[in-house]
């Protein structure tokens, strides 16, 4: 349900039959409640997962670096204010980072080096098992969900893998969505926002087969959410309406129906994940920005 200055408004929104015997939970990770799950001189790091992606949260100093051995396939980097710059070395190449930015990093060795003291977040998909359990809310994810397929990845590059970096400020443009760019792996969508959301302007919708991470860089939120009824009453779940701060993530299960409210009177930052990307927002002309870098499946 969308308003009708929506783009996503001519997608589809009917509540399908739900086929499954059970719902998966939700889960919030307020990054700024739990404790880190590394943590030394030069940075901390927090770790969070849904069903097929790993979300990594580090705050660091000038100095610090994080390495990747033999990753398994492509991840993503965030490089969030626009005051950080790291360097990042992937197989041969060597590139240096500025801020704001979003870039897709080829299997295989990696390292981010800070140059200056900030913030960044890494995804990782849930092949990347090393990481899988050091996420504070793994035990949520010990077993399948019927409603989520297994993870595929989608076609590589015909250039091959290599370090692309995009810039994350990007102009609105009319009958697009959001900021959106894809890789094999993740699709990434920067919706910075300034001033409380319009309550008459809200966008209640679900997804049938995969999860959403919406990801709180700045500012603070509110996540509503409920689930469709079944004959089953066995199955319902109470809504809910979780007030989460910044940094934090919200893991969003199919197929319960969801909006968000952005609550600060200044920038409120959320960025939507989504692990592999999205058929639906790929299928629709200029809305996915570096289209051309990534073929669909």
């Amino acid at each position: 349900m969308y308003d009708k200055s929506d783009p996503r408004s001519n997608l589809s929104s009917a509540v399908k039959p739900v086929t499954a015997a059970s719902y998966a939970p939700s889960s919030y990770a307020r990054f700024y409640e739990i404790d880190a799950a590394e943590s030394g001189d030069w940075a901390r790091t927090w770790f969070a997962r849904g069903r097929n992606a790993i979300l990594s949260y580090s705050e660091a100093k000038a100095g610090a670096r994080f390495e990747r051995k033999g990753q398994i396939d492509e991840w993503a980097l965030i490089i969030p204010d626009n005051e950080t710059v790291v360097t990042l070395t992937a197989g041969n190449e060597r590139s240096v980072i500025p801020g704001d930015s979003l870039t897709f990093v080829p299997p295989g060795d990696s390292t981010v080096t800070f140059d200056t003291d900030g913030r960044m977040v890494r995804l990782f998909t849930v092949q990347s098992k090393d990481l899988a359990g050091l996420c504070f809310n793994a035990s949520l994810y010990a077993e399948p969900d019927p409603n989520i397929p297994p993870f595929h990845a989608w076609p590589s590059p015909p250039d091959g893998f290599k370090i692309r970096t995009y810039g994350l400020d990007v102009e609105d443009e009319p009958g697009r969505f959001g900021r959106i760019w894809r890789c094999t792996t993740f699709m990434v969508n920067n919706l910075p926002s300034h001033g409380p959301r319009d309550i008459t302007k809200l966008s209640p919708h679900h997804h049938d087969d995969f999860e959403q991470y919406s990801l709180a860089l700045r500012g603070s939120f509110m996540h509503h959410m409920r689930w469709p009824w079944t004959l089953n009453m066995k199955m319902w779940r109470d809504d809910e309406h979780e007030f989460c701060g910044a940094p934090s993530v919200a893991v969003i299960p199919p197929p319960a129906i969801h909006t968000t409210r952005g609550l600060d009177s200044g920038v409120n930052q959320l960025v939507d994940v989504f692990c592999p990307p999205r058929l639906d927002f790929s299928v629709k002309e200029g809305w996915v920005l570096n289209a051309a870098d990534y073929p669909m499946p």
